[in-house]
């Protein structure tokens, strides 16, 4: 069975831009858009845009909250579930998290739910390849 994947926002922002993401990435999205699995998003990624774009690092040409929603309506993603367990989860990863509060929520989130993240983010990446969370790099 094919593992659903979770969109780090640098993933996400990509996708919306029609980035080219590195090959292994965009096979495992095609896989799972051809199957009918799920890709999921992050709420913190709605955090986050807004974060950049208020801070001046993401320009777009419509307000982040219909960014977002476009991202899910035309991109056809999904809500990852941000539980109070997750964001409790997030405080108490395995081994050396990153320290990002948001990567830590997504490496929770991926761990919790089965998700491959897929990310640029290198602490993410190296959390990965300690064996912590399963990840593609973007």
């Amino acid at each position: 069975m094919l593992a659903p994947l979770l969109l780090d926002t640098c993933a996400a922002i990509w996708l919306s831009e029609t980035q080219t993401l590195a090959e292994e990435a965009t096979i495992a999205l095609e896989e799972c858009y051809d199957a009918g699995a799920a890709v999921y998003v992050s709420p913190i990624t709605a955090w986050e845009i807004g974060l950049l774009i208020s801070r001046g690092r993401l320009s777009i040409l419509v307000k982040p909250q219909l960014w977002f929603r476009q991202l899910l309506d035309v991109l056809n993603f999904r809500i990852a579930d941000m539980s109070p367990e997750v964001l409790i989860a997030s405080s108490f990863l395995p081994g050396t998290p990153p320290r990002d509060p948001a990567d830590r929520i997504m490496a929770a989130t991926a761990r919790e739910y089965g998700y491959v993240l897929i990310t640029r983010d290198q602490p993410l990446l190296e959390y990965a390849a300690r064996g912590h969370i399963r990840a593609l790099a973007c």
